[in-house]
């Protein structure tokens, strides 16, 4: 088995301590001779799969003891441990296939529901796009190729439109260490591929035509033993094109790394451990923002705020905080995985590592909770495969091929989707600079040079460096360049190579395995790859036609993509699985044939560049007859070559960029587009005289109607029909029966505005009381210098808040803001009305307009009430409803439920599994002590309600002090991190913590415990409370 010929050595030893088993020399080559020895086929499929590490670390003591007795009891307790890896395999086996069952039943079941709601067939004529492919707009021709062939005119089309485009484009990557130039690659499993790629995108997106701005976020870090380039605020990256863009577009234009501080100071912060601090990441990104935005405006001055065109997260890490600051700032999503979480799980719990095990050392369920959020939230998802599609992105629940091309259908024939929301999953390969390589040009005798190059000049070092293997160094060169890693399957190659005699009559085998001094200090399972190499050169004599280079240089790459060419030889990626295959495209461009894997990336990159051969990695005759065949056909091997150069521009990044331009072109714009509000004239001075009429304010249904005006090209826009547009005209009767005013109330938004504190009452409690001892008592601290401001934010009506605040003694206007409905709606207090019906409240006239996205309301409404009726089956409850709707808590924004047995009801991660595979969009929260469940857009929440208020008014975020209890809601996580205050009340809100039972994953991954903006108050107590907040550097008295 590959990789594991340590198995081998290890079984051969037993064999030769217990002669009965068999002859010790004649075993070893039992296999070769065709024989099957059954202990060897045993012990390789048990450990196929496993982490080896302590199993062989358990051999190399045994090998190494002395006492014949004492090492045949270490090899007998090694067999007895091989056979309960037997046993845990099978049982691993059986977990997965139950695991996989249950999946795709859920699944089956989605979507005969969605088929029941939609009742409409998918008929063949009605087939959309293959996901990721995007339509075809030539004749024809480009038939079987890559879809972002024909983006390119989507790109020429819509630019010729947009010419006076200026796009400002945020990219976000947090994790690992980023800089435009000198990139640490491979300094940690951080800072890799992901990091030289968007740098290569940022660069890349400045320089396209009708793109102004690139700004890349990441992580600032000052810590010992990082370089200080790390910690510079900004980054300009040196543009490709080297024309005057400065003086074409100004100081602003281009690409630049914005460096956000967050999280602990004077240390480098591990991906796996910054989950914590992902809000504060938030805060201060959407600042950085919009004053980008408003910088721009001036500069570019087109009489309003520059908003991104888009936001586009890589990993995880950054999706989650891209998802966060498209729902804040109300503007189109991107998301790139590089790799998946769920993929990464599948694999992990195949080797029989335990789920808890995962999750503590990867953070793998908040990895994954993130990637669901991102597929909620992003309009585009852009992978480098369809393998990525098909088989990775397919374990999510929020995305099923299946769905989304019946979705696709309906949406070409201009059917309602019944609020039903897929992201559009596009294929865009990772760009590549060409611009440096020139290929060889090679003769019939295989002789060739560089055009312009010096035939005189000496050959690279590491020229010299690989022919010094070869005892016929001018045979042509096969080359494989991967790490020793056994999923790189180089063990197989060379086992191809020595076995076919034609082959290595023909030509030499190149490997080169990365940089090593000794193999002795490399890790294990690398080292068994080298070994099991060196082995198999020595049983096949393959001396002076391998070669093993121990060292080169990454500057030395193109030199070795060079050379193979020269030799007329080939490149060959024989991996068991390759997500991409960024090496294939390489050798393309050096006009190098290839033969690769048919598992993964490899299959889109040959369907494009049509340079070699395809092989089933695990059929070691099927790799050598490739090899051979393109050896010796000349023919064949210069068509390949000629394929390969000519169609490698596709792959440059200029290509990416129009794909990836023309698909956010197609995206709709749902930039922030504020009605006017007009304030009258006031003291500015005297906070107590500062309250302005509000014209024109209701729900914000003006903007909802005319907005739709605009001609969406988005094929995930949301519906608008005649029902949406009743629906919207009846919110206005609607508000007019709550008698909540609308006209010329007093609004406290302008003292809100400047107020040196402005304290938020986010406490949930399971009772009213409770919640108005909390209310009064953080009064009181704040005093009545009038310099502090009051938020009541809770999962409560708007009615029942008002109730709850006059029955406590309470009036509205202590409050600047009312935070209701879980964070679906924001309210201003306003002065008394003369008429007692008329609630002192004003609706912000934007908020709904801002939280909407992807909200199903009717049709998501529908399939919640289905769902309740499916749980009083399977609880098979006699004695009443389970949950029932609350038809006087919903509004147009959250649909509310009653639930009469917390202990009842499933977990909240299970209805937000329900919601999701049934392309349903939606924040799921479970309040008031689970007596209440409220259902709200999926972007909308009470943490992205204050964001909000940054947005859309400009209060400042650091001047906010959270109050919390000890526990809280199933949103109580979302108000923990950020740029704000906390003051979490001890003692407060205990009884809540059962409603966190069955999470995903703990709390702990997701709190930021040593944050200087947290703290604990021992009490809820005036004194308990004022040390709390002196902790956090506020001091009331001077305020």
């Amino acid at each position: 088995m590959v990789g594991n010929d340590w198995v081998n050595s290890y079984l051969e030893a037993i064999l030769a301590a217990e002669p009965k088993f068999g002859d010790s020399k004649s075993s070893l080559m039992l296999r070769e001779r065709g024989h099957f020895n059954p202990s060897r086929y045993f012990v390789e499929e048990v450990i196929t799969g496993f982490d080896e590490t302590d199993l062989h670390r358990s051999w190399v003591q045994a090998a190494a003891t002395r006492s014949p007795q004492d090492r045949n009891t270490r090899l007998e307790n090694l067999c007895w441990r091989i056979w309960n890896l037997a046993r845990q395999k099978k049982q691993i086996e059986g977990k997965n296939a139950k695991r996989v069952a249950k999946r795709n039943l859920l699944r089956e079941k989605a979507l005969k529901e969605v088929s029941a709601d939609m009742s409409e067939d998918f008929s063949e004529g009605e087939k959309a796009d293959v996901p990721g492919e995007i339509p075809t707009l030539s004749d024809g021709k480009t038939k079987g190729r890559m879809s972002r062939v024909s983006s390119v005119d989507v790109f020429e089309n819509w630019f010729a439109q947009h010419k006076e485009k200026k796009l400002y484009i945020v990219l976000i990557s947090l994790h690992g260490l980023i800089r435009g130039e000198n990139m640490e690659l491979g300094r940690d499993s951080d800072t890799g591929g992901q990091v030289k790629y968007v740098v290569e995108l940022a660069r890349a997106l400045a320089s396209m035509p009708g793109v102004y701005r690139v700004d890349l976020l990441t992580r600032q870090v000052t810590a010992p033993g990082v370089d200080s380039s790390y910690s510079e605020p900004t980054e300009m990256l040196n543009p490709l094109d080297t024309d005057n863009t400065e003086q074409e577009h100004g100081e602003s234009s281009g690409a630049y790394i914005v460096r956000i501080p967050f999280g602990p100071k004077d240390k480098y912060v591990q991906k796996e451990l910054l989950w914590p601090h992902i809000p504060e990441f938030v805060d201060r990104a959407l600042e950085r923002i919009m004053k980008t935005s408003k910088a721009l405006d001036e500069e570019i001055g087109e009489g309003g705020q520059v908003w991104p065109v888009s936001i586009h997260g890589h990993y995880a890490d950054a999706g989650d905080s891209a998802a966060l600051l498209s729902g804040a700032l109300n503007v189109p999503m991107v998301f790139t995985g590089h790799s998946l979480g769920r993929d990464k799980l599948e694999q992990l719990l195949k080797q029989g590592r335990p789920k808890e095990e995962i999750n503590s050392n990867y953070k793998i369920m908040r990895r994954i909770e993130a990637e669901e959020l991102c597929l909620d939230a992003s309009e585009i998802v852009i992978t480098s495969t369809r393998q990525e599609i098909e088989e990775q992105w397919n374990l999510y629940d929020g995305f099923d091929p299946v769905l989304e091309r019946k979705l696709r259908a309906r949406m070409k024939r201009g059917v309602s989707c019944l609020g039903r929301f897929m992201p559009r999953m596009v294929v865009i390969p990772p760009g590549m600079e060409f611009h440096h390589i020139v290929p060889h040009d090679v003769d019939g005798d295989g002789e060739g040079g560089r055009d312009g190059e010096d035939p005189q000049s000496p050959d690279p070092p590491i020229w010299s460096e690989i022919m010094r293997f070869f005892s016929n160094p001018r045979k042509p060169m096969i080359l494989a360049l991967a790490r020793p890693d056994p999923k790189k399957n180089l063990v197989t190659l060379v086992k191809a190579f020595g076995e076919c005699r034609p082959l290595r009559e023909l030509a030499n085998l190149t490997l080169i395995m990365g940089n090593r001094n000794d193999i002795d200090e490399l890790s294990t399972t690398n080292a068994s790859v080298l070994l099991s190499i060196l082995k198999l050169i020595d049983k096949y004599d393959l001396y002076g036609q391998v070669a093993m280079p121990k060292h080169h240089k990454q500057s030395d790459v193109p030199e070795i993509y060079r050379l193979a060419a020269k030799t007329k030889g080939v490149f060959i990626n024989p991996a068991f699985i390759e997500p991409f295959g960024l090496t294939l495209i390489e050798a393309g461009a050096h006009g190098l044939p290839t033969v690769a894997t048919i598992n993964g990336g490899p299959v889109d990159i040959h369907r494009v560049l049509d340079n070699g051969l395809l092989v089933d990695p695990h059929d070691q005759q099927a790799i050598s007859d490739a090899l051979l065949k393109l050896v010796s056909d000349k023919q064949l091997w210069t068509r390949c070559r000629q394929n390969g150069l000519k169609n490698i521009h596709l792959f440059s990044w200029p290509e990416h960029c129009k794909t990836y331009l023309a698909r956010i072109a197609s995206c709709k714009q749902r930039h922030p587009k504020w009605q006017r509000v007009e304030f009258e004239n006031s003291d500015s001075d005297s906070p107590s005289d500062s309250l302005r009429d509000i014209h024109d304010i209701s729900l914000n249904l003006k903007l909802s109607l005319d907005g739709e005006k605009s001609v969406d090209t988005n094929l995930d826009a949301e519906d608008i029909t005649s029902e949406r547009k009743a629906k919207l005209e009846k919110a206005i009767s609607t508000m007019s029966q709550k008698k909540i005013s609308t006209e010329k109330i007093d609004s406290k938004m302008p003292t809100l505005k400047r107020r040196k504190h402005i304290f938020v009452i986010s406490v949930d409690c399971s009772t009213t009381s409770d919640l108005l001892s909390v209310v009064k008592t953080v009064i009181d601290v704040a005093g009545q210098s009038g310099s502090t401001g009051f938020i009541l934010s809770t999962s409560m009506t708007i009615s029942e808040t008002h109730a709850a605040l006059l029955s406590g003694g309470l009036k509205p206007q202590d409050f600047d803001a009312v935070i209701c409905n879980s964070g679906s709606e924001l309210y201003f207090t306003a002065s008394p009305s003369e008429d007692k019906t008329v609630l002192p409240y004003t609706h912000d006239p934007d908020y709904h307009s801002h939280i909407e996205f992807r909200w199903g309301g009717e049709n998501l409404r529908k399939t919640l009430i289905r769902w309740i009726s499916s749980v009083e089956d399977k609880k098979k409850m006699k004695q009443g409803e389970v949950l029932s709707e609350d038809e006087a808590s919903s509004t147009n924004f959250c649909l509310s439920f009653k639930v009469k047995d917390p202990s009842s009801i499933p977990p909240m991660k299970e209805l937000r599994k329900l919601m999701r595979i049934q392309a349903l969009r939606c924040n799921v929260v479970y309040c008031q002590n689970g007596a209440r469940l409220n259902v709200i857009p999926v972007l909308a929440s009470r943490s992205q309600a204050l964001r909000y208020l940054l947005v859309r008014w400009g209060i400042d975020l650091s001047n906010m002090v959270v109050f919390v209890g000890d526990s809280g809601d199933t949103d109580y996580e979302g108000l923990l991190g950020g740029v704000h205050k906390t003051v979490i009340l001890k003692g407060i809100a205990n009884d809540l913590r059962e409603l966190h039972g069955n999470r995903s994953y703990p709390m702990e991954d997701v709190t930021p415990l040593n944050s200087p903006n947290i703290t604990e108050a021992e009490e809820c107590g005036r004194d308990a409370i004022k040390t709390a907040l002196e902790k956090l550097g506020i001091n009331l008295l001077k305020a």
